[in-house]
């Protein structure tokens, strides 16, 4: 399973053994040589709600859609529940029960289990983990990644780079990453001059991607190590157009490698609290502190959701998924691996900020129609839509079940008390920690399939099983 670089040919056999050391193994697959057409092409569509739990679901479809509605991921033909595996960074490292998106992220891309932090590497001695997309583009296939954070960001790179910290994003980064006078870490040992794979960014433009979009742009603004040529130059060089608003996006030729920045970090979320408020700490009266049974609370002033107005500058996430899925289909008698991920579902939790999380999960929704349109079109296509780990936010009662005891009883956490559409109020509860940074939890996620992952897909995976099946259906060497 590790291996420094994709291998130049894939081998046409699949031994009885290999198979039934998979965690997965549906069906027994032929293998697909690089170059080899076979009689219709092959797709996989991994799309990746960042902390989508079903907290965050039902968040989005009580807002949405309403109690009694559903979501476009609610009509899928296939539901089915992954466990996230976290380690320590080492060698044989114990459990860890709460994951990030770097370690989440390459599971899926490479099937093997690491350490927080970590973009395809092994936890302990840092050592590189083939990737599902090397393994495709070894085979011939078509590959690309659409992000509405920055494509640099952890889940984005997990499948095309590899790097023992998250963070180191450019070149800059890998010499010293400090926060508030905070050192976070750095990359010194992987640098180009060291003899490693360099930054994300370097990496990203220097990969066999052939469609990479979403946010980032101020990582590739500033120069390669060691030369005054800034890495987007590198990508034009080695055959990327690069565009950068909707109308390049548009008009971007389906001949040529795509690389779209549309935003120097993360994009703007499509939509916001009012004048972008965000979940607050209820306020005891004096009189509690003198006795928790004592006093009142006053609670959050109601909020409703708005529209973002910086949302309009940048294509959405089904924008992105079109061009992507027109980009990769375009004179291709192989397939493609597609992932997308709608990254601020995540984003927007950790600031407390549940109908930024909203509008990006009805991003997801809208990017999911276009997948499945497209698979109507192209019926070998498997989508498969999938959280990388759980979020903080919690959907609590409004009104306390306690409320008639006569004490106060609120949350010790930030609360959000947000008007919906059918006129009731939602609260949102964030409780993780004191930190301006709420954090993760430690749930499993669900799974979503179209039809041609009903036979394929068990009711309950690990989370390294996606890309097993991922594998297995593009019919690729284990």
């Amino acid at each position: 399973m590790l291996s420094p670089l994709p291998s130049k040919r894939v081998s046409r056999l699949l031994t009885g053994v290999a198979c039934a050391a998979l965690s997965v193994c549906a069906y027994a697959v032929d293998i697909v040589s690089p170059g080899e057409a076979i009689a219709t092409p092959r797709n996989v569509i991994l799309i990746i709600g960042d902390g989508m739990d079903d907290q965050q679901i039902t968040i989005a479809r009580n807002y949405l859609a309403g109690a009694n509605g559903r979501l476009l991921l609610d009509e899928m033909p296939l539901r089915s529940t992954a466990q996230v595996v976290t380690m320590e960074n080492k060698i044989g490292g114990k459990p860890v029960y709460v994951a990030d998106s770097a370690n989440t992220a390459t599971t899926m891309a490479t099937g093997v289990v690491t350490s927080r932090g970590r973009v395809s590497t092994t936890a302990g001695d840092n050592r590189p983990i083939l990737t599902i997309v090397e393994m495709a583009q070894a085979a011939g296939y078509k590959t690309g990644i659409v992000s509405t954070a920055s494509v640099t960001d952890a889940t984005p790179a997990a499948f095309a780079t590899h790097i023992s910290f998250r963070l180191c994003e450019n070149p800059e980064t890998m010499l010293d990453i400090t926060y508030k006078d905070i050192f976070l870490g750095d990359c010194l040992d992987e640098r180009v001059s060291e003899g490693g794979p360099g930054s994300i960014a370097e990496q990203l433009a220097n990969s066999g991607l052939d469609v990479i979009l979403g946010g980032g742009s101020k990582h590739f603004a500033m120069a390669a190590e060691g030369g005054t040529t800034s890495v987007a130059d590198i990508a034009r060089h080695n055959g990327f157009q690069v565009a950068s608003t909707r109308t390049e996006l548009a008009a971007a030729s389906l001949q040529q490698r795509l690389l779209g920045l549309f935003s120097p970090g993360t994009m703007p979320v499509r939509l916001r609290g009012e004048n972008d408020r965000t979940a607050e700490a209820p306020e005891p009266s004096l009189l509690h502190y003198v006795h928790r049974y004592l006093g009142e609370v006053t609670l959050p002033a109601l909020m409703r959701c708005e529209a973002n107005p910086a949302f309009e500058d940048v294509p959405s996430l089904k924008e992105m998924t079109d061009k992507a899925l027109a980009q990769l289909s375009h004179n291709n008698s192989i397939g493609f691996f597609l992932m997308i991920e709608s990254a601020s579902i995540d984003k927007q939790a950790h600031e407390r900020k549940p109908c930024g999380s909203i509008g990006e999960l009805q991003q997801l929704n809208e990017a999911l129609a276009s997948a499945l349109a497209f698979a109507e079109d192209y019926p070998d296509t498997l989508i498969l839509v999938t959280a990388d780990h759980s979020q903080a936010a919690q959907i609590i009662p409004n009104e306390s079940l306690f409320s008639a005891y006569p004490i106060p009883v609120f949350t010790p956490g930030k609360l959000a008390r947000i008007t919906t559409p059918e006129g009731s109020v939602m609260a949102v509860n964030y409780a993780t920690n004191n930190f301006s940074y709420g954090e993760h939890t430690g749930a499993n996620v669900p799974v979503f399939s179209n039809a041609t992952g009903v036979s394929i897909v068990p009711a309950f995976i690990a989370q390294r099983d996606i890309f097993e099946i991922s594998r297995a259906y593009l019919k690729l060497q284990p």
